[in-house]
């Protein structure tokens, strides 16, 4: 039996590859974001702050689109998404670039 750990890497690797590392049926389309913001061409710690800000004007339970062209930027939102409560919904690799899906709690 995978770890819990295991299984949300195997989830994030089938959104990031289109799911041809899984072989399962492409996911569905991401949500409709409330509040989109390009943080491209930005290093660590900018898009984990500026989504940070963008949340803050949100209310609870909208959707946040980052795109990010930084490449420790999956690991990065998902640490901050276990460490504020803020859902990650999905991170869509875009060729060059990452959507990544935050949802505001």
């Amino acid at each position: 039996m995978l770890s819990r750990v295991a299984l949300r890497a195997n989830f994030v690797a089938s959104v990031i590859m289109g799911n041809e590392t899984t072989g399962a049926a492409p996911m569905p389309d991401p949500p409709v974001p409330d509040l989109e913001i390009d943080t491209s061409g930005l290093r660590c710690p900018l898009p984990i702050l500026r989504a940070k800000k963008a949340l803050a004007r949100l209310g609870s339970g909208a959707v946040l689109k980052v795109i990010t062209t930084d490449a420790h930027a999956v690991s990065d939102f998902q640490a901050f998404s276990r460490q504020t409560g803020n859902a990650l919904l999905a991170q869509v690799d875009r060729g060059g670039s990452v959507a990544h899906y935050l949802s505001r709690r």
